[in-house]
């Protein structure tokens, strides 16, 4: 019963969903993900000054945001939210969809990483045994 029940998790998540990763774990409230924020906008990363102030008008929670850093991907940002007295988020209950999210398969397709110290962690839905597998099948045909 227990690999069927986890079959269909895989179908859901791989062809349904289609993630490659399960997120597991939890928030430890180290608050690394607040502090070097991609924001991504469409279908890519903004990268000027110019969009970021445009997103702020249509967004509230962007102006919560500040720019820190650049690099090869687009603006780094910060949230003003992060209390590193409390450990927390000063806008918890309200924080926005990004927020509630976060960590998504995106930040690795955009060649992020989770902290060290951050609680959550992503599994392959396929181990490598399988996805060698499919890759021989295929290469069969």
């Amino acid at each position: 019963m227990l690999k069927i029940v986890k079959n269909i998790k895989k179908l859901v998540y791989k062809n349904l969903l289609k993630r490659i990763y399960y997120r597991t774990g939890q928030c430890n409230r180290c608050g690394m993900c607040c502090q070097r924020i991609y924001v991504r906008h469409k279908s890519s990363v903004v990268n000027s000054i110019e969009d970021f102030e445009k997103l702020k008008l249509l967004h509230p929670f962007y102006t919560y945001l500040e720019v820190i850093d650049e690099d090869d991907l687009g603006l780094v940002f910060k949230c003003n939210n992060f209390d590193s007295e409390i450990k927390g988020c000063k806008i918890h209950k309200n924080r926005p969809g990004i927020c509630r999210r976060y960590p998504t398969e995106q930040i690795f397709s955009m060649g992020a990483i989770l902290s060290p110290d951050c609680g959550y962690k992503f599994v392959p839905i396929e181990d490598f045994s399988e996805v060698f597998e499919n890759v021989k099948r295929k290469k069969l045909k």
